[in-house]
């Protein structure tokens, strides 16, 4: 049922020091664990029904944001109710997750304060989940549809046999139906919680820099930021924000920990963020 050898994302990881990935090397395990059957179960699911136009029918779907109003913190609240199905590493609600990442970041960077909120903001497209969409329309590494999956996608040998659109000579090459370098802007990505937040972000104008707006987009491209794959797509812009993405994942991934943060001490702090950057009740 599982990959026959390691996740390529496990040998190569560029933005991390190699000495201290030998420490990390319990993360992104898909060869073995308790989780696996259940991380195996949302791929498979993901790599069969993630098609162009399931993606398309998604943008759709969500593009009016219409769905709820809430502020930020209602929506990290609402992931208390969250467990994520295609994470290896850990098995309690995804809120906390959000404040281990910002807090790694903060204690990293301490005077970048917009770094800080894009750890607390990066997956809360997954209240997507609790608006009733399937986990593997949520969670999850991300890929472009549209062209054939690359060497490093997670379990790509033994979950995309029945994905109708790798039978469609259009998007069953390496560069499908994209141009060379088009440029990672015009890439249809797998639709999920990355995809919906970034364009939430920009419907209710978030006030951050542009570096943001790539990590929250990009932080679950797997295959490209940490594996070297799908460069044929990448315009220059794209390869100068690869290195912010990377820093990113560091504290994504690595801050991951059953120490659970004091949630009620932290919130003033964000709480003032998120009055500077994205404040008030906003549309998702």
């Amino acid at each position: 049922r599982g990959a026959t050898g390691p996740d390529p994302s496990l040998v190569y990881r560029p933005e991390v020091d190699p000495e201290a990935a030998e420490d990390k090397g319990g993360f992104r395990n898909y060869t073995s664990g308790p989780l696996l059957d259940r991380v195996f179960a949302t791929y498979k699911l993901m790599h069969t029904h993630q098609t162009v136009d399931f993606v398309r029918r998604k943008h759709a779907q969500f593009g009016g944001f219409s769905y709820k109003k809430m502020t930020v913190m209602e929506a990290v609240d609402m992931l208390d109710e969250l467990v994520d199905e295609s994470d290896p590493d850990v098995d309690f609600p995804n809120s906390f997750h959000a404040f281990q990442t910002a807090e790694g970041i903060r204690k990293a960077h301490p005077d970048e304060d917009w770094f800080h909120l894009v750890g607390l903001l990066h997956d809360l497209g997954k209240v997507l989940a609790l608006f009733g969409e399937p986990q593997w329309a949520v969670v999850g590494d991300t890929f472009p549809v549209g062209c054939r999956p690359q060497a490093s996608v997670v379990f790509r040998d033994s979950t995309f046999q029945d994905n109708p659109d790798l039978q469609d000579p259009r998007y069953s090459t390496d560069l499908g139906m994209y141009q060379p370098h088009c440029g990672l802007d015009k890439v249809l990505m797998s639709w999920g919680h990355d995809e919906y937040m970034y364009q939430m972000m920009k419907f209710n104008k978030f006030s951050l820099p542009s570096e943001a707006f790539y990590m929250v987009r990009f932080h679950s491209f797997y295959p490209w930021h940490s594996c070297g794959d799908y460069r044929q797509l990448c315009s220059q812009q794209d390869l100068d924000m690869l290195p912010w993405v990377q820093k990113f994942n560091q504290f994504d991934l690595y801050t991951k920990s059953p120490d659970l943060p004091d949630v009620d001490k932290l919130r003033p702090y964000y709480q003032g963020l998120i009055d500077k950057y994205c404040p008030g009740v906003l549309c998702w």
